[in-house]
């Protein structure tokens, strides 16, 4: 039944000041009176809700001195009676407590089940779910604060409220079809049109923030591109302030592809050295390229880098690869060389530091430099999708307003509606649902 009880180790298994173990469901209350003895005279079933309460944890084989609260429904996470044991942290503590739990009648909850159960009651919708498994999974701040923000449920007011105007259009158009003698057909379709007009520049202003809000959430892909021995490694180094990819003076020393991540105001940057790009001399070197190549094209942009030793028809082709992907163009080796390219926008010098940090700021600013935390703003691909199929929907309608008649119309209008609800939870399917809140862990 989706109210029985059900129960979990809530923090990171370990050696820690303390853990928590969580029950949630129609009587964890019930439970909590066999497994612990208050120090105070109040008995279990008394426990004033919100307060708590030290006393002795009966778990499996021992017992342990720590907390209990009790979280009455509807005022708890989950949207039920929920009962937390906070004892000392430890594996086979918390284990301890929570296989008492279990013999007592609860069972073990499957991953995300508290955070589903609090979206099935009504607590928080299905981007706000997600917005937590973000938040969860972040190594960013930036992440963080994408997280929070679908958290705190900023897009699905947004798309909430623009379900309440395709509603209203709705309703216009059934009171037309139910009261034709009004004769109101006309003035219906002019306010349905501007209402649809007001939809879609709301879809098409969160739709073109993807991009940016799926790099501060997820992190930045750089793919380093350059002909060998340019100093592709030595910019990597540069950029990560330590040696993680091979430098030499031999063109072609990077056959693979070396990774490394670095944060810049709060956002993951994964850089990607690639091996040199040019007509490759064994097949080792050519699988080198080819992966070089891969790289590119999955990149969120391309760091192309000249060296002022010289630039030749070597550059041209990597030039050829990279030109219709977003790219920052630098000369690299300036300490070495007085080679210009009028592509390059910065001069740096990988070995004596100069640019380096301008050329972070500049990454920055080229990838997520425009996006407003505090506004709303798309970062998961599936709300992406779901707000594009809208505007497909509700494009046609808009475009066949005029001479189609409005019954017709609302088959778009609805199906927009629709997909609007699959962000919020409103009308996700249940194969959405399930996936979602599989990426959670056993105790959220």
């Amino acid at each position: 039944m989706k109210n029985d009880n059900i129960a979990a180790i809530s923090t990171a298994m370990g050696a820690a000041g303390v853990a928590v173990i969580r029950i949630s469901g129609d009587s964890p209350l019930k439970i909590a009176e066999k497994m612990f003895k208050p120090t105070a005279k109040t008995p279990v079933s008394d426990f004033e809700p919100n307060k708590m309460y030290a006393g002795e944890i009966v778990a499996d084989g021992f017992s342990d001195f720590g907390l209990c609260v009790y979280f009455k429904a509807p005022k708890s996470f989950t949207g039920e009676d929920t009962v937390e044991f906070h004892s000392h942290g430890g594996v086979a503590i918390a284990q301890g407590v929570l296989k008492k739990a279990l013999s007592l009648g609860a069972r073990p909850t499957d991953r995300g089940e508290f955070t589903k159960r609090a979206f099935l009651n009504g607590k928080l919708s299905l981007a706000s779910a997600e917005g937590l498994i973000d938040m969860i999974n972040s190594e960013s701040v930036s992440g963080v604060k994408a997280g929070f923000s679908l958290y705190r449920e900023k897009l699905t007011l947004k798309v909430n409220a623009m379900q309440e105007k395709l509603t209203a259009a709705l309703s216009q158009i059934d009171a037309d079809i139910d009261f034709p003698e009004e004769g109101l057909e006309e003035t219906s379709r002019e306010e349905v049109k501007k209402i649809l007009s007001e939809v879609i520049e709301k879809t098409d202003k969160l739709i073109s923030s993807f991009k940016m809000g799926a790099r501060a959430a997820h992190g930045v892909k750089v793919a380093i591109c350059g002909k060998p021995n340019v100093g592709k490694s030595s910019i990597l180094n540069a950029l990560l302030d330590y040696d993680k990819a091979i430098v030499s003076d031999i063109a072609g020393t990077t056959r693979d592809v070396v990774e490394g991540n670095i944060d810049i105001n709060g956002v993951r940057f994964n850089l990607f050295d690639t091996a040199g790009i040019r007509d490759a001399e064994s097949d080792i070197e050519s699988l080198g390229v080819r992966l070089s190549e891969k790289t590119v094209k999955s990149s969120d942009i391309v760091l192309f880098v000249l060296s002022a030793n010289g630039v030749d028809a070597d550059d041209e082709k990597v030039y050829d690869l990279i030109k219709d992907y977003q790219h920052i163009t630098v000369m690299n080796k300036t300490d070495a060389g007085e080679t210009k390219d009028s592509r390059a926008v910065l001069e740096i010098s990988a070995k004596t530091g100069k640019g380096v940090d301008e050329l972070r700021n500049l990454l920055y600013e080229k990838t997520v430099g425009g996006i407003d935390f505090n506004g709303e703003f798309l970062c998961e691909e599936r709300h992406f999708y779901a707000l594009s199929a809208a505007r497909e929907k509700l494009s046609a309608a808009l475009l066949a307003a005029s001479d189609t008649p409005l019954d017709i119309l609302s088959v778009d209008i609805l199906a927009g509606w629709q997909h609007l609800g699959e962000i919020s939870g409103k009308t996700a399917t249940e194969e959405i649902i399930n996936d979602i809140f599989s990426r959670f862990c056993v105790g959220k």
